[in-house]
């Protein structure tokens, strides 16, 4: 856990623009395109901020879903990312212009819970090592992917998604190719493949059959993505959460 922190604030240290007077712009790294339920961001500065259907992601920003909560983003490249419930994404870094491939750059930190994900042009173009993600046992390399993953390092094996399970964390791919390397060694997944990573000290494994955490959102939120409308309609309605 300590190794892994140290890391994420390497990384989050050159998500910053630069320096500055506390509350500084960034960038806008995408956009929150189907929510159903609570979704909050805590910014770099500490605040944080319940979010609605087209509200901005930008770098830096901790995104989480609540009990039963399922949320969309979209980035600018064209990627997305869809959270479950109960789960945190922070977005440590995202470049994307699209007349210069070779700044690209994406990297983001599974916190916990699980996420489905397809990429975008970042990980499809230039360096093959632009699209990152980093998870508590490795950090996992996309090659133009649709793919999911899941932490089940801190959750209790006797319920919840990860009942029944060792604590890992649990990689799928439908299409493409992931890359999971930590301090053993790098495996390769490619579609239709499963694989664990129980450890930072040891190699991922592949599993032999699905480990059952399948996406299962509510029927409104699929046929929001599928007909293209919005769960919850209307422009941006985020607020802040003050104490």
């Amino acid at each position: 856990m300590g190794a892994f922190r140290a890391v994420l604030l390497s990384l989050a240290a050159s998500v910053l623009l630069g320096p500055g007077p506390a509350g500084t712009a960034y960038a806008s790294s995408g956009s929150v395109s189907q929510l159903s339920g609570t979704l909050s961001v805590r910014k770099p500065d500490g605040s944080v901020r319940i979010l609605s259907r087209q509200s901005q992601i930008q770098g830096g920003d901790t995104i989480n879903t609540q009990q039963g909560s399922y949320a969309q983003i979209k980035f600018t490249d064209g990627g997305q990312i869809t959270l479950k419930p109960n789960s945190s994404v922070k977005i440590e870094r995202f470049s994307f212009v699209e007349a210069e491939p070779k700044k690209d750059g994406f990297f983001y930190s599974l916190v916990k819970g699980g996420l489905r994900a397809v990429s975008g042009l970042v990980g499809k173009r230039g360096d093959p090592d632009a699209y990152q993600m980093g998870t508590e046992t490795a950090t996992i390399g996309i090659r133009g992917t649709s793919f999911g993953a899941d932490d089940c390092t801190g959750t209790p094996a006797t319920e919840g998604p990860c009942k029944g399970l060792e604590p890992a964390v649990y990689v799928s791919v439908t299409d493409g190719e992931i890359i999971a390397t930590n301090n053993a060694g790098s495996v390769s997944f490619l579609a239709g493949q499963f694989g664990m990573i129980d450890s930072r000290e040891r190699r991922p494994r592949f599993l032999s059959t699905d480990p059952g955490l399948q996406f299962t959102p509510p029927a409104s939120f699929i046929a929001s993505i599928t007909g293209g409308t919005a769960v919850n309609q209307g422009r941006s309605l985020e607020c802040v959460v003050r104490r």
